[in-house]
């Protein structure tokens, strides 16, 4: 359902609040009072039956007896009460519901039944629910306070959207103190149906918000957060808390993967993947929101630190360099500069210590003065406050001089009563402002992390190598009638060599006989290691043996391992002993994993391998479906990647081989649900080239299907929608949906539109191109539209001559359509070819409606829809609406 409907809850015509009484200790009492002293201006009315008047106000027995339409019901009753309220609710056409009663999932098993109840009674009438178990909301700008919160909120540019309510009331508090302001302010409460990728999608198109901060405890449906967040993070920040990053859950993971690859690991996984900026404590919140609202996103992690005193700069010096940044080294002109107005004694060099004594002009000077510095990222000015510090004056200077820069700058005014004044006006100002130094480092490091996770929002990974492919069919003929289970070592190896990994393949072998055999045809050296359905780490219970070299050593080493592991682990089966291929290269250690998370579907694990994975628990995962960029990425953020790229003499890796076989497992997690866990374990990375050693793998059951790619959080470029096709004249073209590399041959084709095909497409005839055009129509959502553009290639150019769009509503049954093609190109076809193939893949989507809109002196696109069976109206203001009700293929929702 998406936004539908919210607009009932967050900008209604009319409010009833479900319980409202005269006592302000109670629920309802408060909700209702402060939405009369908010000053809402729309019909507000009591519901209770028990009461005649409500603050003198006439009340109601109930909503179908309100004299006229409402839009937002608040239901401040007991929970068993909720859904015959929420029916009553949909009868009298009220579309949107909050519900601050508690008493629901929270409670167990019979308030989840409960829950699922009030669904079932919501559903039907397309009622959309807020809650339970929330505060409510507050919309400043609108004078709505349908909460129960003490405080009331300032208005302004930043979304604050809650899971916990009482955090929510300490959060305005804390924000009315530091005079920052909301554009809204919502409890989500348990998300029971409005969830996060709702509230996303919904303040993304309100003018009021510039930006949403978010304290998160869940996610209730991966795909649609993650797309919503994905849309808005393009052209606006979002910064996150994530509550619980340590599960204190005893559960046994076989799997090296499963245990590595932890929930909180996924959630920092998926927020790198949104574009979100995650952060530890609240003020960080508000203040990463805030300075990346003003578009000031430092280009690398270089920081200058401006002070009057050395041990608060050698503080933040310490922090930015655990963090990961970079203390930026001042050119020779710039500290040319510095030495022209500075004292004799200054640092010379970062941090820039003005010295105690420091005037505020000094502040001012020196900051604009860095700030001009090329190597100069961000800058961080401290200060403490001496007998001579005049910390009004510096802030001032501070503030003034921020205005003039267009680098994140950051304070940390230290102590308190003789900095409050200076406190207070850089908050004013909007420069952010720390009790403590590493503090303020620690969000420029966050807004560094932002920058670096907005490059992956534009990575649109697909299969680079044409070498790459699953036969679903041939991997489920390996596995054979098992399901699910875990696969043995050589079963899983057989499945990775069919998929094109480098595989030192394992052969059983049932006694020590047939083990000399399997060993004198592999040739010596060889590796035995145990052969038990039972055990997935062999070398914790002494069930491997490296470099035997003869028939002798092989029987031995049979009966040494039988009698280890049954020492170990007498319960066990043993089966016998798999033979491999001695290894005897130089390299390195690794594990690739992938397993199936419960919020996030799929996930890609990377990181040291070998028996040291969970000693060192080095490592890091990433949400498939991922590219060379990402997979190289994913490399990076392991600790152990300087060893990798080669350290002291030691040989590199074959970094690109690495990389391939990350988008090759990638590759294969995509298209082959049916994999539910996998490690590869070691995998050897040596320079010349890569080893599968050993592996292991877990399968659910037969037929899992992986068109609509329902196990996997992000949906992958639709390659399957790559077509070749003709224009009427016989010209080929490539009609294939569009990219973020397409953004310059999009360009080459607006310009050669004219102005009438502006005017056509656009109901403009402005040829002005900025970069919020360039992400709506190039960075594409796929799982919110279906965008194609027709492809020449000739000559030895390419050329983008026509582009089709169909644009999902929130429902996801009907979508906007669009098409445009370039001047050059008109007459041959290419708008017909657009058409229909968009209209194909419509119909493979599952949608039910496609709608669009066209100037009335458009023929020839009015003639074309006509001619596909679109019902034409002409609405008036010289434009027509067109409507095309679609029957969609059997088996679609892909």
């Amino acid at each position: 359902m998406s936004t539908l409907n919210l607009e009932k809850i967050f900008s209604p015509r009319g409010i009833a609040v479900i319980g409202a009484g005269e006592d302000s200790a109670s629920v309802g009492g408060t909700i209702f009072k402060n939405l009369i002293d908010g000053g809402y201006e729309g019909p507000l009315f009591p519901v209770n039956p028990k009461r005649k008047k409500v603050r003198d106000r006439k009340a109601f027995p109930a909503v179908a007896d309100l004299p006229e339409k409402t839009d937002l019901a608040v239901i401040a009753t007991p929970a068993s009460t909720v859904p015959d309220l929420v029916d009553q609710c949909g009868e009298a056409g009220i579309g949107g519901v909050i519900v601050a009663s508690a008493g629901f999932r929270e409670t167990g098993e019979k308030g989840a039944r409960l829950a699922q109840k009030v669904l079932e009674k919501a559903r039907p009438h397309g009622v959309r629910i807020l809650g339970p178990n929330c505060l409510g909301i507050v919309m400043p700008h609108r004078q709505i306070n349908a909460s129960f919160s003490a405080s009331p909120a300032l208005p302004g540019r930043i979304a604050f959207l809650s899971q916990s309510g009482a955090l929510c009331t300490a959060v305005i508090e804390w924000a009315n103190l530091n005079n920052l302001g909301f554009s809204a302010f919502v409890s989500a409460g348990e998300m029971m149906d409005v969830d996060f990728g709702d509230l996303i999608d919904y303040f993304g198109s309100h003018g009021h918000t510039q930006s949403i901060v978010i304290y998160m405890e869940s996610v209730t449906n991966a795909r649609k957060f993650i797309s919503a967040a994905r849309a808005f993070t393009r052209t606006r920040p979002i910064v996150a808390i994530k509550a619980g990053r340590f599960s204190e859950s005893t559960e046994a993971i076989a799997s090296h993967t499963g245990a590595l690859a932890g929930e909180d690991m996924v959630f920092e996984a998926a927020f790198q993947r949104a574009g979100i900026v995650r952060v530890d404590e609240i003020a960080d919140l508000f203040h990463c929101a805030e300075i990346l609202g003003k578009e000031r996103i430092p280009r690398g992690r270089k920081l200058a630190v401006i002070t009057n005193a050395g041990g608060p700069g050698i503080m933040a010096t310490d922090q930015l360099l655990s963090g990961g940044g970079v203390m930026a080294p001042l050119s020779e002109k710039t500290l040319a500069e510095l030495d022209g107005f500075l004292p004799p004694y200054w640092s010379g060099r970062n941090p820039v210590d003005l010295l105690g004594d420091a005037p505020p002009e000094f502040y001012g000077r020196a900051m604009e003065t860095v700030a001009r510095d090329e190597e100069v990222d961000g800058i961080l000015a401290i200060l403490t406050p001496q007998a001579m510090t005049d910390a009004t004056g510096s802030a001032e200077a501070v503030a003034r001089g921020a205005e003039k820069v267009d680098k994140p700058v950051l304070t940390s005014w230290m102590g308190h009563e003789t900095v409050r004044e200076g406190w207070s006006l850089l908050n004013e100002k909007g420069v952010p402002t720390y009790a403590t130094p590493e503090r303020a480092v620690k969000t420029f490091l966050s807004l560094c992390d932002y920058g670096r996770n907005l490059e992956l929002l534009y990575e649109t990974p697909e299969e680079v190598d044409t070498s790459f492919s699953v036969d679903p069919g041939k991997l489920d003929d390996i596995i054979g009638e098992k399901e699910p289970a875990t696969l043995s070592e050589a079963l899983s190896k057989r499945l990775l060599k069919e998929c094109g990994f480098p595989v030192v393949e394992a052969f059983e072998a049932r006694d020590p006989d047939e083990a000399v055999r399997r060993a004198r045809r592999i040739g010596y050296p060889v590796v035995l290691k145990v052969l038990s359905p039972d055990i997935s780490h062999k070398s914790d219970c002494g069930g491997v043996l490296l470099g035997v070299d003869s028939d002798e050593a092989v029987i031995r080493g049979f009966e040494k391992i039988a009698a280890r592991v049954k020492a170990e682990n007498p319960d066990v089966s043993v089966d016998g002993v798999t033979v491999q291929k001695m290894i005897d290269e130089e390299g390195h250690e690794v594990i690739l994993g992938a397993r199936r998370d419960p919020v996030f579907g799929s996930v890609l694990l990377f990181g040291t391998g070998g028996v040291a994975a969970e000693i060192f628990r080095d490592r890091a995962v990433a949400l498939p479906p991922v590219n060379e960029r990402l997979a190289r990425r994913l490399m990076e953020s392991v600790r152990g990647y300087g060893l990798l790229a080669g350290h002291r003499g030691r040989p590199s890796a074959d970094l690109e081989a690495l990389g391939k076989a990350l988008i090759r497992l990638s590759y294969l997690v995509v298209h082959y649900p049916r994999i539910v866990e996998m490690d590869i374990n070691p995998l050897l990375a040596g320079p010349k080239g890569l080893w599968v050693l050993d592996a292991r793998i877990v399968v659910g059951e037969k037929g899992k299907k992986a068109r609509s790619f329902d196990h996997l959080a992000i949906r992958p470029y639709p390659q399957q929608y790559v077509r070749e096709a003709a224009l009427k004249d016989g010209t080929a073209v490539l009609l294939r949906p569009i990219r973020p590399e397409d953004v310059p041959l999009w360009h080459d084709m607006i310009d050669t539109f004219s102005k009438e095909t502006m005017r056509f497409r656009f109901f403009t005839g402005r040829r002005d191109v900025n970069r919020e055009m360039e992400v709506r129509y190039c960075f594409v959502d796929y799982e919110k539209e279906i965008a194609l553009v027709a492809e020449y290639r000739g000559g030895g150019e390419r050329k983008l001559i026509g582009v089709s769009r169909i644009s999902l509503y929130p429902d996801g049954e009907t979508g906007d359509f669009a098409v445009a093609v370039s001047d050059p190109w008109h007459g041959k076809g290419a708008g017909k070819l657009l058409t229909d193939y968009a209209l194909e893949i419509a119909r493979d989507r599952g949608l039910l409606e496609v709608r669009a809109d066209a100037l009335s002196d458009n023929d020839k696109v009015i003639a074309m829809l006509k001619h596909r069976g679109f019902d034409v109206t002409y609405a008036g203001s010289g434009t027509v609406t067109a409507s095309l009700a679609l029957s969609p293929k059997e088996g679609t929702g892909s």
